[in-house]
């Protein structure tokens, strides 16, 4: 099974819509979102999007897996906009968060990255002209797709290891090795980038 954020192979109608599609509904449902200001929209719009993920035949665990790594986030946010401005705006937050996550994961699972990145260079070319690199774009949101799996694994490999060794409830355990072994990655990124001449 895929994990999170990843392409999930299949043959339904949103695995066979053009990349540049759904990146252009992406961005509508995003700007739609302003209208989503009562709980029970918010919830009508949660409930469209599963019926998107069961189109796209996605399984439901795989759907929960792209928001389990919100859970803590949407405590800490729905907690603070219910303490400011009371339960509705919570929901509301807490809500559009989560479909806005759900949409642009659904893009992902049913949209191969070579396809995405050539949409998204095509779009960008009318920018070369004020010194964009179309390319350098591309590169950039293949390695940012890339990096959400590997960062999981990162932590998933570091928790183990802090059960491991019995410090299975301190954050400092957990941040720090997540934190040198993210900079080690990035680190060793960075040089096979260099010595492939893509940058100095």
């Amino acid at each position: 099974m895929s994990g999170l954020g990843t392409y999930s192979p299949g043959d339904s109608l949103l695995h066979r819509l053009p990349a540049g599609a759904k990146l252009l509904l992406l961005v509508a449902a995003a700007l739609a979102t302003h209208w989503l200001d009562r709980p029970w929209r918010v919830a009508v719009a949660l409930l469209l999007t599963g019926v998107l993920y069961a189109a796209a035949r996605i399984p439901p665990a795989l759907l929960v897996a792209q928001v389990r790594p919100l859970w803590w986030l949407a405590v800490v946010l729905g907690a603070f906009q219910w303490w400011a401005n009371g339960w509705r705006t919570a929901a509301d937050v807490v809500g559009v968060l989560a479909l806005l996550v759900l949409l642009a994961a659904l893009v992902t699972l049913t949209t191969r990255t070579t396809a995405m990145v050539d949409t998204v260079v095509r779009l960008c070319r009318p920018l070369r002209h004020v010194g964009v690199e179309p390319e350098r774009i591309g590169l950039l949101l293949a390695l940012g797709i890339r990096s959400v799996p590997v960062m999981i694994g990162l932590a998933r490999q570091v928790r183990e290891a802090q059960l491991a060794r019995g410090l299975g409830t301190s954050p400092t355990a957990f941040a720090v090795p997540l934190v040198v072994r993210s900079l080690r990655h990035a680190d060793a990124l960075g040089e096979a980038l260099a010595a492939r001449g893509v940058d100095d």
